[in-house]
């Protein structure tokens, strides 16, 4: 996928007002990049920064809706600055994303990349092109940068109430129906949700989100391939593939109990993604007879041949049937895959 958008619905790709970004108050905040979240969506942000001949891109920073996150802790220099951000993959409908027209450097996973201007590509490995903002800070040594949505949310509050009824949606509350009685629907949900939970009313806003946003994930099968762990301990998966007649192999996913990973993030055009889980103390417990190339640690491997006179262990790998989905989500129990957690009416 080197050099393509990856097929993602683009809604804000001006720079300004589409990013909005406003100066910092010199005389409160810290030098750096501010970024915040008056949109109804869970946002995952990147940065970039022109250093001479290269560009430094780092991702992936997560931003609840009313919140503000530092992306950058250090005096803005006069370099060239870039921002990108994209939409949770627990949200419903397709994903939304917030960029300009400079296609620099990413990665799927959390991710650190310095590339040359003018590469023509990331190279090799799993990093591709995605849609940057070029961000003029006025040489400023800090500035605030507000990402909106096509609801318009002026205040931190607004977008926070927003971002908690688009959540309760997504898991399955039917909320919205009715507008003159959407706040009232949305509390009834929301006190339905945290007594499910079992989320005290001392909860943040960050618990809340955080609940919010992982149930969501189990609650749908987003564009890709999501690896959800319903178990009571953390999993480690890798995946296998199959495009056309080449073979590869990529992991690991630390998935903590309760979470999900997207180890796939556009839409699935695979017949089966084979799948591999294993515990820390190294039980497998997906397998199957699909013979990949693995290591211990961080890989990607293409060809699953002769893994042992290249270095290489050779593991099982189960097949998962993803034909005919362009989204697809696994759950992992105690003893293995389990079918998805039913959605809520």
């Amino acid at each position: 996928m080197m050099g393509a958008v990856r097929g993602i619905v683009l809604v804000c790709l001006a720079i300004l007002p589409a990013l909005f970004a406003v100066p910092a108050n010199a005389a409160n905040a810290a030098d750096g990049l501010k970024i915040c979240n008056h949109t109804s969506y869970v946002l995952y942000a990147a940065t970039g920064v022109q250093e001479g001949a290269s560009v430094e891109t780092r991702g992936w920073l997560r931003v609840v809706p009313g919140d503000c996150r530092m992306a950058i802790t250090h005096k803005l220099s006069s370099n060239a600055l870039y921002l990108y951000a994209r939409s949770s993959q627990a949200h419903s409908g397709p994903a939304r994303e917030w960029g300009g027209n400079a296609p620099l450097c990413a990665k799927d996973t959390d991710f650190a990349l310095k590339t040359q201007i003018g590469l023509g590509g990331c190279g090799a490995g799993d990093a591709f092109q995605m849609p940057f903002a070029l961000v003029d800070t006025h040489g400023k040594s800090s500035w605030t940068a507000t990402l909106y949505d096509s609801l318009g949310l002026r205040t931190a509050n607004a977008a926070l109430e927003a971002g908690i009824v688009r959540l309760l949606n997504d898991i399955g509350y039917d909320i919205g129906k009715d507008h003159r009685d959407l706040r009232a629907a949305a509390a009834a949900a929301l006190k339905k949700f945290r007594a499910r939970m079992k989320l005290p009313q001392t909860a943040t806003d960050d618990d809340l989100f955080d609940a919010l946003e992982t149930e969501a994930l189990k609650a749908s099968a987003p564009t890709g391939y999501s690896i959800c762990n319903d178990a009571q301990k953390a999993v480690w998966a890798a995946i296998g593939l199959q495009n056309g007649n080449d073979w590869s192999s990529r992991g690991w996913w630390r998935i903590a109990p309760g979470s999900c990973a997207h180890a796939l993030t556009t839409a699935l055009t695979y017949d089966h993604v084979y799948l591999l889980v294993e515990r820390k103390d190294k039980h497998r417990i997906v397998t199957g007879p699909a013979n990949f190339c693995i290591t211990a640690i961080t890989f990607q491997v293409t060809g699953r041949a002769k893994c042992k006179s290249r270095g290489l262990e050779e593991a099982g790998f189960a097949a998962t049937t993803t034909k005919g989905h362009s989204g697809y989500a696994v759950h992992i129990g105690e003893d293995g895959l389990i079918p998805p957690a039913p959605r809520l009416h």
